[in-house]
């Protein structure tokens, strides 16, 4: 048993009730909430590993209620995905914009979508950022060393190559946003061109695989594990 708490927040009872089957039977601990407001008050009270939260909903939509969620410091560790109808771009760049984690469209089967929650909660690398060594899948990362593995192969990277990947490898739940890569990884006080990320970004994925590193157009960047 997973012993993991999941909270879903969907104004339709049909969906929660197929959500709610599926996912225990996987072993998760599932509660509800039929709009914004109930779903953060459950929230702050069971303090939940992942939220599947709706867009359109009475009262508080989903992109409001998400919002509020991340300003709450117990939830700060939630993995908070969107399971929304609306697949169209500016729903889903407004989802991340709101701190969401994912985004996932309703049409999705519902076994595809318990497998992609087993494995977003199956992943451990949110790392502090003290932590020397990070395992991730087949990607190694030695901070001591500056050294770098993939599926066995050694890649040694630029020290702002380095800092780049190990800044995304710290929270592969997170979406970096491209102001918080430029103040962590080349400081406030060095003036970099606007394309100086994107040409880091093209590198890594040169060495390391063009999917390794997703873009989210407008918002940033995340580390995608294979």
């Amino acid at each position: 048993m997973n012993q993991k708490k999941i909270l879903l927040i969907d104004d339709e009872l049909d969906i929660l009730e197929i959500l709610s089957y599926n996912l225990e039977k996987e072993g998760y601990d599932i509660y509800t909430a039929t709009n914004g407001n109930e779903g953060i008050e459950k929230a702050k009270e069971i303090i939940p590993d992942l939220i599947l939260l709706d867009v359109m909903m009475p009262e508080k939509d989903g992109i409001e209620t998400c919002q509020e969620l991340r300003k709450v410091k117990e939830l700060q560790k939630t993995l908070i995905v969107f399971l929304s109808a609306r697949s169209e771009e500016f729903s889903q760049l407004a989802g991340f914009q709101a701190g969401a984690n994912d985004y996932i469209v309703k049409l999705i089967k519902p076994k595809i979508l318990t497998s992609k929650v087993n494995a977003l909660l199956q992943l451990t690398s949110q790392v502090s950022d003290n932590a020397k060594l990070i395992e991730i899948g087949d990607l190694v990362i030695d901070k001591d060393n500056f050294r770098v593995s993939k599926s066995g192969q050694q890649f040694l990277l630029p020290k702002k190559e380095f800092d780049l990947l190990y800044l995304l490898a710290s929270n592969t739940e997170k979406v970096f946003k491209r102001e918080e890569i430029l103040e962590k990884v080349w400081g406030n006080d060095v003036i970099v061109g606007e394309r100086t990320i994107d040409v880091h970004i093209r590198r890594l994925r040169e060495k390391l695989g063009i999917n390794t590193i997703q873009t989210l157009k407008g918002i940033g960047y995340k580390l995608i594990v294979l």
